[in-house]
């Protein structure tokens, strides 16, 4: 979107539910953002696995009046989207990716803040996620969300590289 001098506004991305015709969006953006990207049969798991599992995208709209409610792809491209598992009171973030058009504008903060905030108000106390320990902008944001490093899982991607364990408690506000 532009103003009247020509430069690029940034806009919030609306954050919905995940559905079926997303797919193809999301597997576009898995298969650019990962070496050992998930398949389409695994999101369409997810998505028939019921309320345990929280998906939803990102999508950067062109309409002022475009809403949560409203909004579909048709409205504007599907930019991100967040994968996680809500099991008691711990919510586990099992995917999360941003394509490349749309890194660096707040679109990943954006799902982590929606994600985290919606199962909050589901009674989650916690949440865990793995990170690579060479994807130092990922282990970067979710330090500035309030994840501490727990500790590593050895060997845990299929090419061999270590994965960080960062957790926070959701219920501390800050």
């Amino acid at each position: 979107m532009k103003n009247g001098s020509g430069v690029s506004q940034i806009r919030q991305p609306i954050i919905k539910p995940m559905v079926s015709s997303d797919l193809d969006s999301v597997v576009r953006i898995e298969e650019h953002s990962f070496h050992h990207p998930w398949t389409r049969d695994q999101f369409m798991d997810e998505l028939e696995r019921g309320p345990v599992s929280r998906c939803h995208v990102a999508l950067m709209v062109d309409s002022e009046d475009d809403t949560a409610q409203n909004a579909t792809s048709s409205n504007g491209p599907v930019v991100g989207f967040i994968m996680a598992w809500l099991v008691a009171d711990e919510l586990h973030i099992t995917n999360i990716a941003v394509g490349l058009e749309a890194r660096r504008r707040g679109v990943a903060a954006a799902l982590l803040e929606h994600s985290i905030g919606e199962t909050i108000e589901l009674g989650a106390q916690w949440c865990q996620l793995e990170v690579r320990i060479s994807n130092r902008p990922a282990r970067e944001l979710y330090g500035l969300f309030g994840f501490k490093t727990l500790g590593t899982r050895k060997r845990y991607y299929p090419d061999g590289e270590d994965a960080v364990v960062m957790g926070k408690d959701l219920t501390i506000r800050v």
